[in-house]
């Protein structure tokens, strides 16, 4: 039974110069889209009752309240589904969020990314950091309990105590959820085609990452999966479905979903997606072997790690005995930990993770 749904909005004001993205900033086609999206949602959900609902971009705090209400109102929500809204602070205002506390959203992702104003200026943002400051103080005042705030570490200008400085600032602010993620240039970004002076090495990199870590650690945050960080339990409910590989839908331009052991991605082209948002451009249905290797790539995300009695339940097998070399080998480098039954990476063992996860393919 499928319990989380993503719906992609693919609309901003202006693209991030490090975005590679499936976005635009092509308003005067939302109308268009959103007649799409929900053509697609009417003919594909099955009405089970949710737990989880992502509105991810793209901007999705462009669509008004009105938009939003409609979107919520095809789904089947649970009483305490929580239903995340993803935002760049340049796009909301206290009004918004007054209105947008009337609707079932009760968790915002807010795109902070940096509190350095040069920095935002060179990789292309619109907002300034009083901006989030003042989202969130306008969202606490509308009455939203659940805050994250995304953060990019190795931008263009950016030193590892200001990297620190800025998690420190995100702690103070009360936040309860902290994102992070390592400057990665992709084909299709501005900086693809006009490379930035003065980024991290993957030395550096690591250097704030593991820094990260130790930082928000001392601020109550629990370290639960590779970028995310949590107080209070106030873990994103939504990214750990996909984390544990459980099924969910995925509506809207270029989102992926996994339903009926079936991994999908919806048209990446605009074009194609408004004329038939039916249409798959990726359909693949899993073999036991691809679902166990999914299995052990997402599990290792979580900090938590791989529960092996579950695992051989789940599949059939003995852990230990099946991947007896791998494991091995990285537990004695110190990549891996075994602890109360359960396979973990070590913070180390993050930091070379894909070399890791590619030993566990056949």
């Amino acid at each position: 039974m499928l319990k989380s749904a993503y719906i992609h909005i693919p609309f901003c004001k202006s693209k991030c110069h490090y975005c590679s993205f499936v976005s635009f900033p092509i308003l005067e086609r939302k109308g268009a889209y959103l007649s799409a999206l929900k053509k697609q949602i009417l003919a594909e959900y099955k009405g089970e009752s949710l737990q989880t609902l992502y509105f991810g971009g793209g901007t999705p705090s462009l669509l008004t309240i009105k938009e939003i209400e409609q979107f919520l109102g095809l789904l089947n929500l649970e009483d305490d589904a929580e239903i995340t809204l993803e935002l760049n602070p340049e796009s909301v205002n206290a009004e918004f969020f007054q209105r947008l506390a009337q609707t079932r959203v009760n968790r915002l992702s807010i795109g902070s990314q940096s509190f350095d104003d040069e920095i935002l200026r060179r990789i292309g943002r619109r907002h300034k950091t009083s901006d989030v400051l003042r989202v969130v103080e306008e969202a606490r005042a509308a009455g939203f309990e659940n805050l994250s705030l995304d953060f990019i570490y190795g931008l263009p200008g950016q030193s590892l105590e200001s990297f620190i400085s800025d998690l420190e600032q995100a702690a103070n602010f009360g936040v309860e959820h902290i994102s992070l993620y390592g400057l990665k240039i992709d084909e299709g970004c501005f900086f693809a085609l006009h490379p930035p002076e003065n980024i991290a090495d993957e030395d550096l990199q690591a250097q704030m990452y593991l820094a990260a870590i130790e930082t928000l650690q001392k601020y109550g945050f629990e370290h639960y999966e590779i970028s995310n960080f949590a107080r209070d339990g106030k873990f994103s409910r939504h990214n750990t479905s996909y984390w544990k590989n459980q099924e969910y839908y995925g509506f809207g331009l270029a989102a992926h979903g996994y339903v009926n052991g079936v991994r999908y991605s919806n048209p990446a082209n605009l074009d194609e997606y408004l004329e038939k948002p039916l249409r798959k451009e990726f359909s693949q249905a899993l073999s036991l072997q691809e679902k166990l290797e999914e299995e052990i790539f997402l599990g290792l995300r979580l900090t938590k790690g791989i529960n092996v009695e579950n695992i051989n339940n789940k599949f059939g097998i003995d852990f230990e005995t099946k991947y007896e070399k791998v494991l091995s080998k990285y537990m004695l480098t110190g990549h891996l930990i075994n602890k109360n039954g359960f396979y973990r990476l070590s913070d180390a063992g993050i930091l070379v993770s894909n070399v890791i996860l590619s030993d566990f393919i056949e």
